[in-house]
């Protein structure tokens, strides 16, 4: 039986989920969350062997917890299962440790070929994202100013964006405020770009925030 944790700020798409995977002999739902810091604590204490994890959740994100999800879990596979296309997280939440990435919009049978290869021990990577990746590894231009981020930058990047201060950050991080500062004089050089309006404006360009 494979354990399956659900993290989702919306009660319907865990139920939606939830009944699911109920019609699969070899799935349990055994655990939900509603936001990534639940995530945390879920897998902490519920035995599980993958976790569905949306990004967009109120208080700590999908992206906030993936990391902290990678060093306390790290047997647990995560699928990403987001209202986000592939092509503007994918290939950055792979990166940083997640075990597959799927669309909301993908078909509902291929959340459960997901979670069954992560459940064995392999990532799930589609033919979308699978073009996505390897248009990432050889791009000549260099890729996008974000994708040049690190992983914490990348957080912080997204939280300034969305309007967030300082201290604000830096609690929900665990970080000081001066190393939030850091990473925000850090993350304006690499973008090139010179106020958190800059980064709001290029996140909604780009599509990263709603």
């Amino acid at each position: 039986m494979i354990k399956v944790g659900i993290a989702d700020d919306h009660a319907i798409v865990r139920s939606g989920l939830r009944q699911f995977l109920s019609e699969h002999f070899d799935l349990m739902v055994v655990a939900e969350a509603t936001n990534g810091r639940e995530a945390i604590d879920v897998v902490r204490k519920t035995p599980m062997d993958v976790l569905l994890l949306d990004l967009a959740m109120p208080g700590k994100s999908g992206i906030d917890a993936l990391a902290m999800l990678r060093a306390k879990a790290p047997d647990v596979g995560v699928l990403v299962l987001s209202g986000y296309p592939e092509e503007l997280y994918a290939a950055a939440v792979i990166q940083q440790g997640a075990s597959g990435y799927l669309s909301k919009v993908c078909e509902p049978m291929e959340i459960v070929e997901a979670i069954r290869a992560i459940a064995h021990g392999r990532h799930y990577i589609s033919p979308a994202v699978g073009e996505l990746l390897a248009e990432h590894i050889t791009r000549k231009d260099g890729g996008e100013p974000h994708e040049h981020l690190s992983e914490r930058e990348f957080q912080v990047f997204l939280k300034l964006a969305k309007g967030e201060n300082a201290g604000e950050i830096a609690e929900d991080l665990s970080l000081s405020v001066k190393t939030v500062s850091t990473y925000r004089t850090r993350l304006l050089e690499k973008m090139g770009l010179a106020s958190n309006s800059d980064l709001t404006y290029y996140a909604m360009k780009h599509r990263l925030i709603d």
